[in-house]
C-alpha cells in the first residue's frame, strides 16, 4: 500500500464526503471538548442541537464551573450518561483552580482531568492544539479494512487505489 496515497485518497474523500458539523468549525478546546464528551455514546445527529444549545448556556469553562448543577443536568437531559457532564463539571473546576481557568495545552494535563482519557486528550490535543496525537477508534480502524477489502463496493468509499 502506497501510504502517501492513501492519505491524499483520504483527505480527497473528506473533501467531498465529510458532514458539515458544527464542531468543526473551531479550534477551541473547550467546545471541542464539549462535542468529545457529548459525542461518547450518543449519535451525531443527536448530539448537533445539543451542542449549540450547551455552548449557547455555557459559552466557557468559567461558566461550566460556576453553573448549577441543576441547569447542567438541564442541557444535558436527553443524552443519557449524567456522570459524563458532572465530571465535565469537575473537570472545568479543576481547570479554573489549577489553570486559572486556561484549557491545558498539552496532552499530559489534559488526560489529567476528571473524565478524560486516552481518546478524549488526544482528540483535544491535535484538534485545539495542533499536536500529533493520533486518535484511533472503530470508525478509524474500519477506514483501511473497507478500502482493501472491498474496494468501489460504496462509491462513498476512499479510493482503494493506492498506487
Amino acid at each position: 500500500m502506497n501510504i502517501k496515497k492513501f492519505q491524499q485518497n483520504l483527505i480527497e474523500w473528506y473533501k467531498k464526503e465529510g458532514r458539515d458539523l458544527p464542531w468543526r468549525h473551531t479550534r477551541d478546546p473547550y467546545a471541542i471538548w464539549v462535542s468529545e464528551i457529548m459525542l461518547q455514546q450518543t449519535q451525531v445527529d443527536t448530539v448537533k442541537n445539543y451542542y449549540i444549545r450547551f455552548l449557547k448556556a455555557l459559552p466557557d469553562i468559567s461558566s461550566l464551573a460556576g453553573a448549577d448543577e441543576d441547569l447542567v443536568f438541564k442541557l444535558w437531559e436527553g443524552l443519557g450518561y449524567y456522570r459524563r457532564v458532572r465530571h465535565m463539571q469537575e473537570a472545568a473546576r479543576q481547570i479554573m483552580a489549577e489553570y486559572n481557568g486556561h484549557f491545558p495545552e498539552t496532552y499530559d494535563a489534559i488526560i489529567r482531568l476528571k473524565g478524560i482519557g486516552a481518546y478524549t486528550a488526544s482528540a483535544i490535543s491535535s484538534i485545539a492544539f495542533g499536536q500529533e496525537k493520533g486518535v484511533i477508534d472503530g470508525n478509524t480502524l474500519r477506514i483501511p479494512r473497507y478500502n482493501t477489502q472491498n474496494p468501489g463496493k460504496n462509491k462513498k468509499s476512499v479510493s482503494a487505489s493506492y498506487g
